[in-house]
Formats: C-alpha cells, sequence, structure tokens
C-alpha cells in the first residue's frame, strides 16, 4: 500500500502529463525515508528543479533544527493532524519553497510523517551527493594525519573511483583504534586498525590454547 501511494506521489509532484515514466536516483535508498526521497528526486528531475529542492528541503530542515516550537509542534500529538498540515503549509510559504518541496511536505503531512521529514531531508541530499558523482569517504585514524599523508591517502582513494567521480573525504580521530586507519569509501568498508589486528591475534591464540 505504502509503495502505490509513493508511486501516485511521483506522478503528482510532475507537472509533464506526457511523462509518467518514474526516473530511478543515482543511490539505493530504502526505508519510508529513503522511498519519498527517490520519490521527490524523480519528480525534481524531470522538472530540472533538482538543486532548488536540494536548498529547499535543507532551509526546511535548518528551520526545524533551529525553531523548537515549530519541531514540537509537528511532534506533539495532541495537535490535530488538519492543524499541522496548515502550519505546515504556512512555513512553506514563509521560507518561499518551490512547489515541489511545498508538495512534499504537505504530503508527508497528511500520511503522518511529520518524523520523517529532516531524514529525508538527508536522505535526498546524500542522493543529491551520488548525482553530482560525489563519494562519501570516512577515514578514522587514531591520530591526526599530516598534510603529506592525508595526500597521500586522498591519491589511493581516487584510484578505486570511477570516472567522474570524486571523493568527499571525512577525517576523523579515535584513539581507541590504536593505529592504523579505517576507511569507508561509498558502500565498501575496510578495517586496518591495529586494534582489529590485535583482536584477531588474540582470538588466534585463545583458540590455539
Amino acid at each position: 500500500m505504502a509503495g502505490r501511494h509513493l508511486s501516485i506521489l511521483a506522478r503528482q509532484f510532475s507537472t509533464s502529463p506526457a511523462s509518467n515514466a518514474v526516473i530511478r536516483s543515482p543511490l539505493s535508498v530504502y526505508g519510508i525515508d529513503g522511498r519519498y526521497a527517490s520519490a521527490l528526486y524523480s519528480a525534481a528531475s524531470k522538472q530540472k528543479a533538482l538543486e532548488v529542492v536540494e536548498k529547499d528541503l535543507g532551509l526546511f530542515a535548518q528551520t526545524l533544527k533551529t525553531d523548537t516550537r515549530l519541531a514540537d509542534f509537528l511532534n506533539d500529538p495532541s495537535v490535530q493532524k488538519a492543524l499541522k498540515v496548515d502550519g505546515l503549509g504556512g512555513v512553506a510559504d514563509k521560507l518561499k519553497l518551490s512547489p515541489l518541496s511545498k508538495n512534499l511536505l504537505l504530503t508527508m503531512a497528511e500520511n503522518n510523517r511529520f518524523t520523517f521529514i529532516p531524514a529525508v531531508a538527508s536522505v535526498f541530499a546524500t542522493i543529491m551527493k551520488a548525482h553530482r558523482g560525489e563519494v562519501v569517504c570516512s577515514v578514522t585514524t587514531a591520530k591526526p594525519l599530516d598534510a603529506a599523508m592525508a595526500k597521500e591517502v586522498q591519491a589511493a582513494l581516487n584510484g578505486f573511483l570511477k570516472q567522474g567521480e570524486k571523493a568527499e573525504i571525512e577525517y576523523k580521530v579515535d584513539a581507541s583504534i590504536v593505529g592504523g586507519m579505517v576507511i569507508s569509501l561509498g558502500d565498501k568498508f575496510c578495517d586496518m586498525s591495529m586494534a582489529t589486528k590485535l583482536n584477531k591475534y588474540s582470538q588466534l591464540l585463545q583458540a590455539s590454547a
């Protein structure tokens, strides 16, 4: 049932009656937030409004973080849904959101999906990174990397990217890994930490005892 509603939603978002074909997201996403974000991506692609919608959702998500009264209003179960829908529409108009973005928010509100709005905004932002060929990468080390080592790591990671892709690298520090590094690149994961190696050695010694 939810899948059917989202399929209808994707078609409603599109103002072009000539094309009901769904444009697939460049990234596989799951869950309720993923389905809404994918439907919005398809509709925004058809209207060539991807960047506009991305900006809208980012603005609304930030507003929810800074405006506690709005967040409390939407999350309050004692407030009737009709009042929340009206309030959400008013906020969308005040923020001057595009019709696509406003339609998404109102549709989610009608389906009592208020709490999923920030997650949908986050997933849509991730989809847009993939759309632009940006591959999210995380590098965790026990100590901060110096500039030379960071440059070597970036060069090595670039070797795993496809043509047209670029790594968006976030460097993290976690002393508990002892040494080495832990890397995630898109959907790939590699644990080269000293802590993991020591744990494996310990298990081997215990097994042979």
